[in-house]
């Protein structure tokens, strides 16, 4: 766990792109440049679990039915997962990650937070990391970067695919102000409808609400999210 003061905290967030299909797409050059959908069949009711940009060109994304996906595009690829070789990639990156700093927290196979706060140049350190994960694996990520979990985050989300976006520390609330609500992690479906009936669309309208009326309508998350909103999250 960090010890550090939040001010003197610098974490980024490394996603990478695609993954599922990026990993299919260079094990097997024939896929390159093609939209391609790693899931079930559509048959059997499977899902896509991941989309190669390619394919999120024609409106498809993880979590949609196949048997939609296939509608949408006709030269869709399906290919079935293979968990253990992505179980294996991912392995290799968060051991890159760990060879900075011990300050990792894997996500998922392809995310993780990583504290970078004891480094002096961080984009140096982040740009370094995405050369790196490009020579060992072949693969993109994108590197968000700030002072907080949710700004790396959300900067992370902004910069993709294959992006380096670091907020500076003191331009965390300009940053996000702009933002749509939903950007937030915390911020589902259901919490951005009731906001939005209420006029508040963007982060930085998140940031001004009141505490007591935040707290009333959603609850002890409220005050949590206008923190999350002003960039100001101190979780380790």
């Amino acid at each position: 766990m960090s010890t550090h003061p939040a001010r003197d905290r610098y974490i980024l967030h490394a996603d990478l792109d695609a993954f599922y299909a990026s990993v299919e797409q260079r094990d097997n050059p024939n896929l390159r440049g093609k939209p391609v959908v790693v899931g079930g069949s559509p048959e059997s009711r499977g899902v896509v679990a991941a989309a190669s940009y390619e394919a999120r060109k024609f409106g498809i994304h993880s979590a949609l039915p196949m048997k939609i996906a296939v509608r949408m595009c006709s030269s869709l690829i399906r290919v079935p997962p293979r968990f253990q070789r992505y179980k294996e990639i991912s392995n290799q990156i968060i051991g890159l990650f760990k060879e900075l700093t011990p300050l990792v927290e894997p996500l998922s196979l392809d995310e993780a937070y990583i504290d970078i706060s004891e480094k002096n140049n961080v984009r140096e350190v982040a740009q370094t990391l995405k050369n790196k994960i490009k020579e060992m694996t072949g693969l993109a990520v994108t590197i968000g970067g700030g002072t907080s979990k949710t700004v790396s985050k959300v900067a992370s989300q902004i910069g993709k695919p294959d992006g380096l976006l670091l907020v500076k520390p003191g331009y965390e609330k300009e940053f996000l102000s702009k933002l749509k609500v939903d950007i937030l992690t915390g911020v589902g479906p259901k919490t951005t409808i009731l906001l939005n009936s209420y006029g508040v669309n963007t982060v930085g309208e998140l940031a001004i609400c009141d505490v007591q009326w935040l707290r009333t309508n959603l609850g002890v998350r409220g005050p949590e999210l206008k923190n999350r909103a002003m960039g100001i999250d101190n979780d380790p």
